[in-house]
């Protein structure tokens, strides 16, 4: 019986017949994961101050709709990472 470490490498492949990264796709993989982070961090300030003042006005309507637009706009942008990310991966 395979341990759940052996079950996940061999999901996602544990090395065997994926190449290795060069030094620039590393570099480049970095770059990417530091842009997003800003722009998910530029983003989740802005819609948290509207959060702030939606709450202060006792709008619960507007502020839940806040909530869903951060957790949407993040998501969007992790998944363009990853995407941008896997470009890298497979040149």
């Amino acid at each position: 019986m395979k341990s759940s470490y052996e079950l996940a490498m061999e999901r996602f492949g544990d090395g065997d017949d994926s190449k290795a990264l060069t030094d620039e796709q590393k570099a480049a993989i970095a770059e990417i994961e530091v842009k997003y982070k800003a722009k998910i961090a530029e983003r989740k300030i802005f819609l948290e101050k509207s959060l702030a003042d939606a709450l202060a006005t006792e709008n619960e309507g507007e502020a839940e709709e806040i909530r869903r637009q951060i957790a949407e706009e993040v998501s969007a942008l992790e998944e363009e990472a990853e995407q941008a990310k896997e470009k890298i991966r497979q040149a």
